[in-house]
């Protein structure tokens, strides 16, 4: 791929807000991935994205990939073409594989903001059909907000390992909750996670998740999945583009 292509689509991706622009064109970051992979076979560079893992018999392929301009904002996403929350290949291995990749990937985050934000406290998030601006999987991750940390330290007892409303809104939506057990982590699909939730199977395009371990104060760990359904639902309002809480502590 010519360079100069890989640089325009790349600065439009930065520019996308996550719910949808008039018009929009949805495969800018699908244009984008293809320059990492043909980079990666034809010269092991995973430019411009910043890994590329090709996969193997045993697991798929995924690239991480900075957002232009924002320095700690990554996307993680399957180099097979995957439409989104919804792609029912989600269902099975692969959802939870790229789950794995996205954990592996937070440590992106923490480096650029060198060591002052752990791996553990970067979030992930994936947003609805509707509130999605490109049509290839991609889980965010970022800082959370503090207000989001803050409430998770304070109202984290009363979420358990089944789903159940968050106690009190966040970003003034009411999430649903549930605990991944620390020992589950790896092996999670948060995807078929959500077709568990009643009535909501078979209408993953309308949901969106959010994912961080629990504080480091909450004797139970793990992480905390949160969720919710609406035509343009976007979890990413949870997140900091800006990681805020980077300077004042993880709860602050």
């Amino acid at each position: 791929m010519h360079g100069t292509l890989v640089v325009a689509t790349l600065l439009a991706f930065s520019v996308m807000p996550a719910a949808i622009a008039a018009n929009p064109v949805r495969d800018v970051l699908w244009v984008a991935l293809q320059g990492c992979v043909l980079a990666k076979k034809a010269a092991g560079r995973s430019f411009p994205c910043l890994a590329v893992d090709l996969g193997d018999a045993a697991r798929p392929g995924t690239a991480v990939l900075r957002a232009p301009g924002q320095p700690t904002h990554t996307v993680v996403m399957p180099t097979d073409s995957v439409s989104g929350i919804e792609a029912p290949v989600l269902q099975g291995p692969r959802g939870a594989a790229y789950w794995r990749a996205a954990l592996a990937a937070r440590h992106y985050v923490s480096d650029a903001l060198q060591g002052r934000l752990p791996p553990s406290a970067v979030g992930l998030e994936v947003n609805s059909a509707g509130g999605r601006s490109q049509d290839q999987l991609h889980i965010h991750l970022d800082c959370m907000r503090r207000s989001v940390t803050a409430a998770l330290k304070a109202h984290g007892d009363a979420v358990g390992d089944s789903w159940a409303p968050f106690p009190v809104p966040l970003a003034e939506v009411s999430y649903l909750a549930m605990r991944v057990p620390a020992d589950s982590v790896a092996a999670f699909n948060p995807f078929a996670a959500l077709a568990r939730v009643p009535g909501w199977q078979g209408h993953l395009h309308d949901a969106s998740f959010a994912a961080v371990e629990a504080d480091p104060g909450d004797p139970r760990g793990g992480m905390i999945l949160l969720a919710y359904r609406e035509p343009e639902a976007s979890a990413e309002y949870l997140m900091d583009h800006g990681c805020r809480v980077a300077r004042h502590g993880r709860a602050g």
